[in-house]
């Protein structure tokens, strides 16, 4: 089964121009059978194909419910939930990444760093986190070992923390143009119906195929040294968020999340709120 692990629509993320009606029509005729919705902080898209569409349209193409996560300290992280699951903090941007990945396990989820080796801030190992402890790698699930809109160098790099970790590759677009969909592919030994069952096939340490045709029109590309602005606009845009946010998150942590983490040592947020 090929599917796209990595997909933003114009109905969830900003930044996208593409529709999920558009985007499935371009990957089914691709030769795709299913897709995860990606969007940044925000389970939108996927609402509106749940709500709009679903049973109506496509019924032979599988839409999977995921999320991009901006952590707080380790850059984007891809996070896919069991079906029925609903954590509203997973909309609220700003959770340093051992407290997410605490609140992932517990529910039944998965999760793995985006595009790794990729941008500052935006990437795993280009944080300070992954500095200071890169034994991070060891508690996710999944790498995102292809990427169509990194460099080759970065998809490289990407593929030999998922060797060295022993963790299951995924492949996705990471698409936000029609030109760019489909040119990233995950390849599933047999067919999924739904979340949990790709959530098991990982659990398992299944092999996928990941592969795909590299995206060389990237904003990233058009720009080129002008793109350092728009990092560190984004460390702007994210600290902000995770400021605001703060509060809400909090209260989310206490309903939703009441035991104790993994990593006890954890301090949310210095000084305000240990996780105990």
């Amino acid at each position: 089964m090929k599917i796209d692990m990595h997909c933003h629509v114009k109905e969830g993320s900003i930044d996208s121009k593409v529709s999920v009606d558009e985007y499935i029509t371009l990957l089914e005729k691709k030769g795709f059978q299913g897709m995860v919705i990606t969007d940044h902080n925000t389970y939108k898209g996927y609402r509106y194909w749940k709500n709009n569409m679903k049973g109506k349209v496509h019924n032979d193409f599988v839409v999977l419910k995921g999320i991009e996560y901006d952590t707080r300290d380790a850059g984007h992280i891809l996070v896919i939930m069991p079906e029925g699951v609903k954590m509203r903090i997973l909309e609220m941007r700003g959770l340093p990444v051992s407290v997410l990945i605490d609140l992932v396990h517990r529910n039944g989820g998965v999760l793995g760093p985006a595009h790794p080796c990729g941008e500052k801030y935006l990437s795993i190992t280009n944080t300070k986190r992954f500095y200071t402890n890169p034994e991070v790698m060891k508690r996710f699930d999944f790498i995102e070992a292809y990427n169509c809109c990194e460099s080759a160098a970065s998809n490289a790099g990407a593929l030999k923390l998922a060797e060295k970790y022993d963790k299951v590759t995924a492949g996705g677009s990471d698409s936000h143009k029609p030109d760019c969909v489909g040119r990233a592919y995950t390849i599933l030994p047999e067919p999924v119906t739904c979340e949990t069952e790709l959530i098991s096939m990982i659990h398992k340490k299944t092999k996928f195929e990941t592969g795909g045709t590299l995206y060389e029109k990237t904003t990233k590309e058009r720009i080129g040294k002008v793109n350092k602005v728009l990092v560190y606009s984004f460390w702007l845009y994210n600290k902000g968020g995770e400021l605001l946010k703060r509060h809400g998150r909090n209260e989310k942590i206490e309903v939703e999340n009441p035991i104790d983490p993994i990593d006890p040592i954890e301090m949310y947020y210095t000084g305000e709120q240990k996780l105990s």
